[in-house]
């Protein structure tokens, strides 16, 4: 639990702040979430690249557990939401709670707590990964309409462009000249607190009553995606400590971002909002069991 309230207490505190001012002012979600989609998200996506400490070499493995693992909740997630011909907004919701974890600030502390440093370097790679899978391919995966017209959506987008990019940067070992880097730094600093911020604007305009479809979404992001991305990682025969990251990182409660991505492209809001709240309180459960699991991997 100490592991966990130093992660969860701030993000808390900024989404009652989102709450109170939903309450108090008028504000227009949809501005937010343009703001944090097309300026603060690839902000943050570059600076990211830009200051990582981020090795290929001893991380390809990772990489590719990460995809593999992403790859299997989408097609799992696709096929129930045909199986049972849900109605489009329900189905986006589901495939943005399911998805996309908070790996960032909930995967960070979590992974440096539990596993160091090391763990540390790992976690921000998966981070990094998974901004891109959510930034740049997730308005596709959520809005649909096939693959021609998602890509086409996908190149619009300046988040594809912003990871493009970040790597640019990072592998051509390029500086950013004038000091620039500082206010590119900040912008993406102030994405994840927009994000807190709208999301707790939205809870304001939700009646909070989790009920089953919250409980079941919530439960699928912390227990089944962290059991396939065991297996997966067993399957690859990944070294203790990647397997640990890609575990834990995909037991992560639901990105706040993903709230942002069905505001702008479309889905049940109310449910994304209700679900991300509900897999954070039920991972105050779920984590803890987990990390000891993780734990005696390692011994």
């Amino acid at each position: 639990m100490t592991t966990l309230l130093p992660a969860v207490l701030p993000v808390g505190l900024i989404i009652l702040i989102g709450f109170v001012v939903g309450r108090t002012l008028s504000l227009q979600r949809s501005t937010l979430s343009q703001l944090s989609l097309y300026v603060l998200s690839p902000t943050l996506v570059i600076d990211s690249l830009y200051r990582t400490q981020l090795s290929l070499d001893s991380s390809t493995k990772l990489l590719i557990g990460f995809a593999l693992t992403s790859l299997c909740i989408y097609t799992i997630v696709t096929i129930i939401n045909r199986l049972l011909s849900l109605p489009d907004p329900l189905s986006r919701a589901i495939t943005a709670v399911v998805m996309f974890p908070n790996n960032g600030n909930m995967g960070l502390p979590v992974a440096t707590f539990a596993l160091g440093a090391a763990g540390l370097d790992r976690a921000i790679i998966y981070m990094l990964s998974s901004a891109c899978l959510m930034f740049c391919f997730g308005p596709a995966m959520i809005r649909g309409k096939g693959i021609i017209e998602g890509l086409k959506l996908t190149l619009k987008l300046p988040l594809l462009w912003a990871f493009l990019c970040g790597l640019a940067l990072r592998f051509g070992s390029l500086e950013i000249p004038w000091g620039l880097d500082k206010g590119i730094q900040q912008l993406g600093a102030a994405d994840i607190p927009i994000a807190l911020v709208l999301l707790g604007i939205q809870l304001s305009e939700t009646r909070f009553r989790p009920e089953m479809k919250e409980l079941i979404l919530a439960i699928a992001r912390l227990t089944c995606a962290p059991m396939i991305a065991y297996g997966i990682g067993r399957l690859l025969q990944l070294e203790i400590l990647n397997l640990q990251i890609l575990v834990l990182e995909s037991a992560m409660p639901t990105a706040v971002s993903s709230f942002v991505i069905v505001s702008e492209f479309g889905g049940d809001q109310d449910l994304v909002a209700r679900a991300i709240v509900t897999s954070t309180l039920l991972s105050f459960i779920t984590l803890p069991i987990l990390l000891s699991f993780l734990l005696t991997l390692g011994s």
